[in-house]
């Protein structure tokens, strides 16, 4: 298989000593606790800024890789250390926004879940292409030549986390600031960023698991980002925040527990985006993935993102959540859940059915 480098790879490793390794960044240190729980090796690739940080929890990582910079991860010399430590590598937001989906595709290690799904989330575009052709209901999408007005959120490419979104009251003032942005190389070209209708309602954010040993999709929780200025510009008092425009710079996370009528769609709609990449990029969704919603006040769900990895939000529930409760009758986390998949892999000799 094209995009799966990694499964022929670990075809040789020693299931007895097979490790996690991920990037010091985002979800690093629930993904190395999970690891640990299990049983199984760490590998923590850290540039030395981070070292010292994350020197404090030595105790989860068994070895370190030093790197000047994210993307000495793609050289040969760092694979082929990753590769003899048997180590299959756990991508996050940081893999996706720094490395990029080039390295992903291409870098010769075992990486847990869909690597051409990384690709398919550096673009808005396609993105949001794959949840409409999933069936899951999504705010409506304008090309950069319409003429419209009304409420618009423009999105940039890549893993950001809301970092230069921004609101316009026209497509034509989307074009402008986005023309901007290309001219001072922001982005690329304006066609790179996507202009979504502003659906008005509360934002809910959902983590996944898909497990294709047990062929399941799982609810492992939700949250609620807290971004920077707009949460700040609720506490102002009218009239105050006119001339103060909002940005969507996440800072943090907050939990969720989902009114539980509304959990057979948010099921459901999990479910369709695992069956969607089976069809389009086999073998599909393997382990974490989240949806990111806004639902309205009659209880419609809109999904306007997606992220086909592990997110921030679930740092939330390095002891578990009330769903994963239900599954597991034990803490937790997805940090822990992806080791448990992986050791499960292998003591079914099955490796290559977790990795791509």
């Amino acid at each position: 298989m094209a995009d799966a480098p990694g499964r022929e790879i670990v075809e040789h490793y020693d299931t007895d000593r097979v490790s996690v390794a991920v990037l010091a960044s985002h979800t690093a240190l629930q993904i190395l606790h999970g690891a640990k729980l299990e049983g199984l090796q760490t590998v923590l690739v850290a540039t030395h800024s981070r070292l010292q940080f994350y020197a404090e929890f030595s105790h989860l990582v068994d070895h370190v890789i030093l790197v000047d910079e994210w993307r000495e991860i793609c050289r040969d010399r760092t694979a082929e250390t990753l590769r003899t430590l048997n180590a299959i590598l756990v991508p996050h937001g940081s893999l996706v926004e720094y490395v990029g989906p080039r390295c992903a595709e291409e870098i010769r290690v075992p990486i847990f879940g869909l690597r051409s799904l990384i690709r398919v989330e550096a673009s808005q575009e396609e993105k949001m292409g794959l949840l409409e052709r999933a069936g899951i209901p999504t705010p409506r999408v304008y090309r950069l030549d319409e003429d419209a007005t009304g409420l618009f959120i423009v999105k940039l490419p890549g893993a950001k986390g809301g970092r230069g979104y921004f609101l316009a009251k026209s497509i034509r003032e989307a074009r402008e600031r986005l023309r901007e942005l290309a001219s001072r190389g922001v982005i690329r070209s304006p066609s790179e960023a996507i202009i979504q209708e502003y659906v008005v309602g509360v934002p809910a954010y959902y983590h996944y698991f898909y497990s294709p040993l047990l062929d399941r999709v799982e609810i492992m929780g939700a949250d609620i980002r807290y971004e920077s200025n707009v949460d700040g510009l609720r506490r102002l008092p009218p009239g105050y925040a006119q001339d103060v425009e909002p940005s969507f710079v996440v800072v943090g996370n907050i939990p969720l527990a989902m009114r539980e009528s509304l959990l057979p769609r948010i099921y459901d709609y999990g479910k369709r985006l695992v069956e969607q990449t089976a069809r389009e990029l086999p073998p599909g969704i393997i382990g974490p993935y989240s949806l990111e919603s806004i639902v309205t006040p009659s209880l419609e769900i809109k999904v306007f993102e997606f992220s086909g990895r592990i997110v921030a939000g679930t740092n939330l529930y390095i002891a578990g959540s009330s769903y994963t409760q239900l599954y597991w009758n034990e803490p937790m986390s997805t940090g822990r859940r992806i080791a448990r998949e992986i050791k499960m892999a292998a003591a079914r000799s099955r490796l290559s059915t977790v990795v791509t």
